[in-house]
C-alpha cells in the first residue's frame, strides 16, 4: 500500500504529518480556537490535553495501518489547523477533513490544504474518488469543495442527528473523480 508523503505543499500552505510530540502545538491550537470550532466540531467541547494525546496516538496508529493520514496545516512556519485523508467511503475512496484556527480563516488556506490532499490522493493506487462531507449549515466547507471542482452528489439525514450546536443533521456529500468511471 502506497502512502502519501509526510509533507505536502500547495501554494501558501505546507502540510506535515502530526506526531505524538506535537501535543503542545495541538492543544494550544484547539484551545485558542475553541469558540470557533464548537459550532461544527464536537471534539472541541470536551478537548483537553489527554484527548489531544489520544488523538495524536490515533494519528500514528492510523497512518501505520493506512486507515487515515493526519496533517498539521502550516503557513509561514506556523501551525494553523489540521486536515486529513481518511478511508471512510469504501474501497477506492478517500474522505478529506479540515479545520483552521480562527485567525487564519477567510484567506483560502483551507482550500489550499484540501488541494494538497486531493493531489496526494490522486497519486495513491486504487483511489477513484475523493469526498468531502459536511453539515449543510457549514457553508464554508461547501465553498472549499466547490472551489476545488467537487460535485455535490447527495444530502443525507444523519441517523444520530446533529453532533455539534450549529449542525442541522443533514450531511452534504461532495465527490471528485480521480479516474474516469468504468464503462457499463
Amino acid at each position: 500500500m502506497q502512502q502519501p508523503a509526510e509533507i505536502l505543499r500547495s501554494d501558501q500552505v505546507e502540510l506535515r504529518r502530526w506526531r505524538v510530540q506535537d501535543i503542545e502545538i495541538l492543544h494550544r491550537l484547539i484551545t485558542d480556537s475553541r469558540d470557533h470550532l464548537l459550532p461544527w466540531m464536537p471534539f472541541a467541547a470536551s478537548h483537553d490535553r489527554a484527548q489531544g494525546e489520544k488523538f495524536l496516538t490515533l494519528c500514528e496508529e492510523e497512518w501505520a495501518s493506512g486507515q487515515a493520514y493526519y496533517y498539521a496545516i502550516t503557513s509561514g512556519g506556523v501551525v494553523i489547523g489540521s486536515c486529513s485523508l481518511m478511508r471512510r467511503s469504501g474501497p477506492g475512496g478517500l474522505d478529506i477533513g479540515y479545520w483552521l484556527h480562527h485567525a487564519w480563516t477567510g484567506k483560502g488556506l483551507a482550500t489550499m490544504a484540501a488541494a494538497a490532499l486531493v493531489n496526494a490522493g490522486r497519486r495513491m493506487p486504487g483511489i477513484d474518488r475523493i469526498e468531502i462531507h459536511h453539515d449543510e449549515a457549514n457553508s464554508a466547507s461547501g465553498a472549499v469543495a466547490r472551489r476545488l471542482g467537487f460535485t455535490e452528489i447527495e444530502r443525507v439525514q444523519v441517523p444520530e442527528g446533529p453532533a455539534a450546536p450549529r449542525e442541522t443533521g443533514i450531511d452534504v456529500i461532495w465527490r471528485l473523480r480521480t479516474r474516469p468511471s468504468p464503462s457499463p
